[in-house]
């Protein structure tokens, strides 16, 4: 856990969850934005991802691993005693949601982008059949995740770096794809049990990687007070990386700064 603390008074903390195969250290330009815009930011690598040692690069034994850690991070951020957003990116935002089904936090509000909660290149349904068994026999044995830079992002610069980026996983255990198929189910069985705090749902229009239609269908069902989704059309499935980014930030931050008013606490 990294923590990036504003320049002068804050305005609050920005817990920020990575995606799958990725760690903190691609989130640079994110972070030093809401750093410079007067908020905090806490941040680590999942479970078998990034520099974590945990367990094995691309596997978890649990998605509760990811919910646990994830909930550590809140619970520094408290420290502050400043309010607390949840930024989650893809099966970040999948952490997010299980987390807010299962735990009742002093959250102000989150941030889901590009929330995984539906594969656009799923298994065969033989290797589907097939991955239950060797969840059983082999959850550690590692494959290929099908998953390429050029899916991600439009922006060239984030491509290059990826490619020589030694820390980007490539392969992950049945195990791990497995728990995340649970954690997708649940997200949509448990849609009643979510802790009601407003919510800002932003989906890239182009998304090669997570079905956009999933996850409207998600945002659609889920019993929020107070909810707000937008679509990127251009964006691919990082929009924090793409071309649109600084508007992307930029409305991300809108909606922070709204909640933080809505509360009655002083900009």
């Amino acid at each position: 856990m990294w923590k990036w603390e504003a320049e002068g008074e804050a305005k609050a903390v920005i817990v920020m969850v990575h995606g799958a195969m990725e760690h903190h250290r691609r989130y640079g330009w994110l972070i030093e934005m809401w750093r410079l815009s007067g908020f905090h930011v806490i941040m680590g690598d999942l479970p078998g991802q990034g520099m974590t040692t945990r367990s094995r690069r691309g596997h978890i034994d649990s998605f509760d691993e990811y919910i646990f850690e994830v909930k550590d991070w809140v619970q520094a951020a408290y420290q502050y005693e400043l309010p607390v957003f949840l930024l989650g990116h893809s099966m970040g935002g999948l952490i997010t949601i299980r987390l807010l089904q299962e735990e009742r936090l002093n959250i102000a509000g989150a941030i889901l982008s590009s929330p995984c909660l539906g594969l656009v290149h799923e298994p065969s349904k033989f290797l589907n059949v097939v991955s239950f068994g060797l969840n059983t026999l082999l959850p550690a044995l590692r494959m290929n995740s099908g998953l390429t830079v050029d899916m991600a992002t439009r922006n060239m610069d984030v491509r290059e770096a990826d490619v020589n980026d030694t820390l980007y996983v490539t392969k992950v255990s049945v195990r791990w794809y497995r728990e995340l198929v649970e954690g997708i189910k649940l997200a949509f069985m448990n849609i009643e049990k979510i802790q009601d705090i407003p919510m800002l749902v932003m989906q890239g229009g182009d998304d090669k990687i997570v079905k956009k239609d999933k996850v409207k269908e998600w945002f659609n069902r889920v019993p929020l007070s107070e909810k707000r989704f937008k679509e990127w059309p251009k964006c691919y499935h990082e929009i924090f990386n793409e071309p649109e980014r600084e508007e992307v930030f930029e409305y991300a931050q809108d909606f922070v700064k709204s909640q933080l008013k809505a509360i009655g606490y002083i900009l």
